[in-house]
């Protein structure tokens, strides 16, 4: 998969960033509760565009190192309203890395989870991945509750390991194997019955 890259879930169509994209991104990109929590840093829109442009040419995943980031896209307007990203961190353990992002005016509706879950879909199916891990800013609760809701389990949790804009920072480690991933998929709540 070394070309635009297209995955359809029930109310999704996740794609490679096109050109057109741009204004949306940065309606969501540049605002400071999403800035805080993403590596390419805008302050302005000149970075914000630069940052667009680097996730645009993240197309593959055919070596470690690489990341492939996919436009969230809502088939019922074609409204752009986040993204989510896996990085392959190391051939050898079979790892990468996800990472997302979704604008305040669409969280709460299951678009990301149902984004990320089709990433990790991809990464364990397709790319054959071995572990997936996600880290969050230890305050974003929200990002912590999808990763759990997605099976993912908290391996991690470094308090005050950094400073961030004067403040101490803490980061939450969430991972899950693909053999975990896999049984998730399998297992359905079953109806209860009382017996006579």
């Amino acid at each position: 998969m070394t070309t635009d890259l297209t995955l359809k879930t029930d109310r999704l169509t996740l794609r490679t960033f096109e050109r057109s994209d741009l204004d949306d991104v940065l309606s969501y990109y540049s605002l400071p509760e999403v800035q805080r929590y993403l590596d390419w840093k805008a302050r302005d829109k000149s970075e914000a565009t630069t940052a667009f442009e680097a996730m645009r040419r993240q197309k593959r995943l055919t070596r470690p190192g690489e990341i492939l980031t996919l436009g969230i896209v809502r088939k019922l307007d074609g409204a752009v309203m986040g993204h989510v990203s896996l990085r392959w961190t190391d051939a050898t353990a079979g790892q990468g890395e996800i990472r997302f992002a979704v604008a305040p005016i669409y969280r709460r509706h299951g678009y990301c989870r149902e984004a990320v879950s089709a990433v990790m879909d991809l990464a364990f199916n397709e790319y054959r991945l071995h572990r997936i891990f996600a880290v969050t800013a230890g305050n974003n609760e929200a990002s912590a509750r999808l990763l759990r809701a997605l099976g993912m389990r908290l391996e991690a949790h470094y308090r005050e390991h950094a400073l961030f804009q004067g403040e101490w920072d803490e980061e939450l480690h969430f991972a899950i194997l693909s053999r975990e991933w896999k049984r998730s998929e399998k297992i359905h709540e079953l109806a209860r019955h009382k017996v006579a």
